[in-house]
């Protein structure tokens, strides 16, 4: 992705809180995480949650750099992760990275925001930047993502229920496509009419200042974090933010944990 397709999409992303990048990865992919996850929900035997946010046909699959090396190279994604960089900052850790299989028979989503169990007063500056990669088409019929565009410049959350209706649109996209979008945006999943299912990957990012979705330094058994890219580490949470959040004794946690990562020199000591 060139400079220039990146402030593109960043645009996007601050005028109407969300993005499409077409042809973002190939059919090839796309076939072996399906796989993959199908494997996973056999073995590990994950069923649906059976509640109004999760769904009641829905499969989905949590914590999944601890499952599979494939997810490896999704977190880093050339054609993400600088977009995400922008809309947040560097230092910005991997959220949660989940599977969501939309059945054939799943209701709609209520429409919620990603980011409103954080108390800050809206709007605010971008906390969160989520994508969904379609592994599958993603269509109004087979439950695509809806959006209500420009909902994150609002100063109020969404009510959440399943009797309460927002006027929104269906992120149509190809299997290759990734949504990107604002964590302040209203959105959720679509209802699926039809008879295939709709299998998506949500790679989620939060500020490196915030707690993340998905507790990712306890959930990654250390012995495979070792054999994660330098820079996976860091989105992991085994850096530090700004030379000072997540230290230990003044040391990354890389190098406390896992024996590597540069010398610490806080931002303390820079000054």
């Amino acid at each position: 992705m060139n400079d220039k397709q990146k402030q593109t999409h960043l645009s996007e992303i601050g005028d109407q809180g969300y993005t499409v990048v077409e042809n973002a990865f190939d059919a090839g992919l796309a076939d072996e995480i399906c796989q993959v996850l199908a494997n996973i929900e056999k073995s590990d035997e994950i069923v649906p949650a059976e509640n109004l946010f999760e769904g009641h046909s829905t499969v989905r699959i949590y914590n999944l750099l601890a499952k599979h090396a494939i997810f490896q190279k999704i977190a880093v994604n050339e054609n993400v992760l600088p977009i995400v960089e922008g809309v947040l900052d560097a230092g910005c850790l991997i959220s949660s990275l989940s599977s969501i299989a939309i059945a054939p028979g799943e209701t709609p989503q209520p429409i919620h925001a990603d980011d409103q169990v954080i108390a800050l007063a809206r709007p605010h500056k971008p906390l969160v930047c989520n994508s969904m990669w379609a592994l599958t088409d993603f269509t109004e019929e087979n439950g695509a993502t809806r959006l209500v565009p420009n909902s994150h410049k609002l100063d109020h959350f969404p009510e959440f229920g399943p009797d309460i209706h927002y006027d929104s649109i269906a992120a149509e996209m190809k299997r290759g496509s990734i949504l990107i979008w604002n964590g302040s945006l209203w959105h959720g999943g679509g209802e699926n009419t039809t008879q295939e299912r709709r299998i998506g990957l949500a790679m989620n990012y939060c500020a490196g200042f915030i707690r993340q979705q998905e507790n990712q330094q306890l959930g990654i058994p250390l012995d495979l974090v070792k054999n994660f890219s330098p820079r996976l580490q860091e989105l992991c949470g085994f850096g530090t933010y700004h030379d000072l959040i997540g230290h230990i004794d003044k040391q990354s946690p890389a190098q406390v944990l896992l024996g590597s990562g540069a010398n610490f020199s806080s931002i303390w000591d820079k000054t």
